[in-house]
C-alpha cells in the first residue's frame, strides 16, 4: 500500500475494499508502519504506540496482525504480533545497512510460506524474521540506493528450537 519511500501505491477506495473484503478472510495482515498509519488515520510515533495500532487493526476485522516496525527510529527493530487473545513483541538489534529494499514484502512472504508448510502463526513469524535478518546480513551490495536482500540465503534450522517452540 505504501512504499518505503512513502509513496502511496494504491488509491484510498482500494484501501477501503481491502479492509472490508480481505481483512476478515486472511490469517494475518502484515502492514509496515506507513501502511498502518494510512489504515488507522493517525501516526504511530514509537514502539509504545504499536499495541494500540495493532488493536485498531484487529478492530477492523483482521484475525491477526504482524505490525512491522522496521521504519521506527532507533537501534532496535520492533515487530508486534497480535491476535484476539495475545500480543507478542519481537526485538532485534538493527543491522546498519542500506540494503533493505523489499524487507517488508519478504517478511510477509516468508510468514505465508511458513503457514503453508503447516507452522503456527507464531512459529512462521519467528522463522520469517530470522530469514529476513539473514538475507539482510548476506545482501550482495548492489546499487547506490536501497539495495536488495539476498533471497537465496538459508536460515539456521535451529531458530525454532532456540525459541523453545
Amino acid at each position: 500500500m505504501v512504499a518505503t519511500s512513502g509513496d502511496r501505491l494504491i488509491a484510498q477506495e482500494t484501501v477501503q475494499v481491502l479492509v472490508r473484503e480481505l481483512f476478515p478472510r486472511v490469517t494475518v495482515v502484515t502492514p509496515n508502519l506507513d501502511e498502518a498509519q494510512l489504515l488507522l488515520g493517525h501516526p504511530i510515533a514509537d514502539a509504545q504506540a504499536l499495541n494500540a495500532a495493532a488493536q485498531g487493526l484487529l478492530a477492523m476485522g483482521a484475525q491477526a496482525v504482524l505490525l512491522k516496525g522496521g521504519h521506527l527510529l532507533g537501534d532496535e527493530v520492533v515487530d508486534l504480533l497480535a491476535t484476539g487473545t495475545r500480543m507478542e513483541i519481537f526485538r532485534d538489534r538493527r543491522i546498519q545497512t542500506r540494503h533493505t529494499h523489499g524487507t517488508g514484502c519478504t517478511l510477509a512472504s516468508a510468514v505465508a510460506a511458513g503457514l503453508a508448510q503447516g507452522l503456527s502463526l507464531r512459529d512462521s513469524v519467528i522463522r520469517a524474521r530470522a530469514y529476513v535478518r539473514a538475507a539482510i546480513a548476506a545482501a550482495p551490495g548492489y546499487g547506490a540506493g536501497h539495495g536488495p536482500l539476498d533471497h537465496g540465503v538459508t536460515c539456521d534450522p535451529g531458530v525454532l528450537r532456540e525459541n523453545k517452540l
